[in-house]
């Protein structure tokens, strides 16, 4: 039997009053502090979204305009298989189109293999493997770990796109 979402799913603007939250929330991604192609982003100075449900809290996403691309920096969600995930794309896709984007991008690495099955059911395509990225990374943002999902050694950076 599964279990039963409590109440409707809402989308509203990160606002400060969730610096206490995100930082929790965002230990599933790395942190406040993340790195993609070579650049460090710190979330709580980024636009994005957070995902409630029930009163609670269940997930967000930020992310960084930059005129026709808008990057999709950190994604987390406290609870699979609600369209949390879904609905928080849905919404940096709507605010990265008003701000004149063309397409959304993202980067994972390759051990995050249930993110990259998300992201494609999501409709975004595979566009570039950066190998070795995450070596370079490490030298902005020590604490990324070797391993990572399943054991996997965590090297490269995999890019993926979809338009808008």
């Amino acid at each position: 039997m599964s279990e039963r979402a409590p109440g409707p799913l809402t989308i509203r603007a990160l606002a400060t009053s969730d610096a206490d939250w995100l930082r929790g929330a965002s230990e599933g991604v790395g942190g406040l502090v993340v790195v993609s192609r070579g650049a460090l982003h710190r979330l709580p100075q980024l636009p994005g979204f957070v995902a409630e449900q029930g009163g609670e809290r269940v997930g967000f996403a930020s992310y960084r305009p930059d005129g026709e691309a808008c990057e999709l920096v950190a994604i987390a969600s406290l609870h699979e298989r609600r369209g949390i995930g879904r609905a928080l794309i849905a919404a940096v896709s709507a605010a990265a189109a008003r701000a004149g984007a063309r397409r959304l991008w993202l980067v994972t690495t390759n051990d995050n293999v249930g993110a990259l099955r998300f992201y494609q059911l999501t409709g975004f395509r595979l566009v570039a493997v950066h190998l070795d990225a995450v070596d370079r990374s490490r030298a902005l943002k020590p604490s990324i770990p070797a391993l990572g999902h399943d054991n996997i050694p965590i090297r490269d950076e995999l890019e993926l796109s979809k338009p808008l």
